[in-house]
């Protein structure tokens, strides 16, 4: 995966890192499922959504297999507190598309700046494995 850039938003109080990714190919529902389905497993108290042009809705899952069996939608969404990272993350797909968007709550001195280089490094480890995961 590869990162197309990041930049810091927010107000006092919270700030978050928002970044853009291209995955190697463009992906259909099934590996987008895949791969929330893993990141459920890293994932404190997860929340899923999905969308279209016409809204958002949550969606009621109890598992990670539950994801498997999400209705395809135009994206789908993760969020939640990532055990990895250690830090509130959302995670949206696109589907039938290459693009993933990320953000993270800038609450540790890993994710305080916006620079290209070390969220790069910091990042690029944790979404390659995402990617991997939507192919098993």
């Amino acid at each position: 995966m590869k990162l197309l850039g990041v930049d810091k938003d927010g107000n006092d109080k919270y700030k978050w890192l928002y970044s853009e990714w291209a995955l190697t190919y463009r992906v259909g529902w099934g590996h987008i499922c895949s791969a929330a389905s893993l990141i459920w497993h890293y994932t404190e108290d997860p929340v899923i959504t999905t969308g279209d042009a016409g809204g958002r809705k949550s969606v009621d899952v109890k598992d990670a297999d539950g994801i498997l069996k999400i209705e395809e939608a135009g994206w789908l969404c993760i969020r939640g507190t990532s055990e990895i990272l250690k830090v509130p993350v959302e995670i949206t797909f696109y589907n039938q598309t290459d693009l993933v968007r990320v953000s993270v709550l800038s609450v540790t001195e890993e994710f305080m700046e916006a620079d290209y280089k070390n969220f790069n490094l910091s990042m690029c480890q944790f979404m390659d494995s995402i990617e991997l995961a939507m192919y098993n």
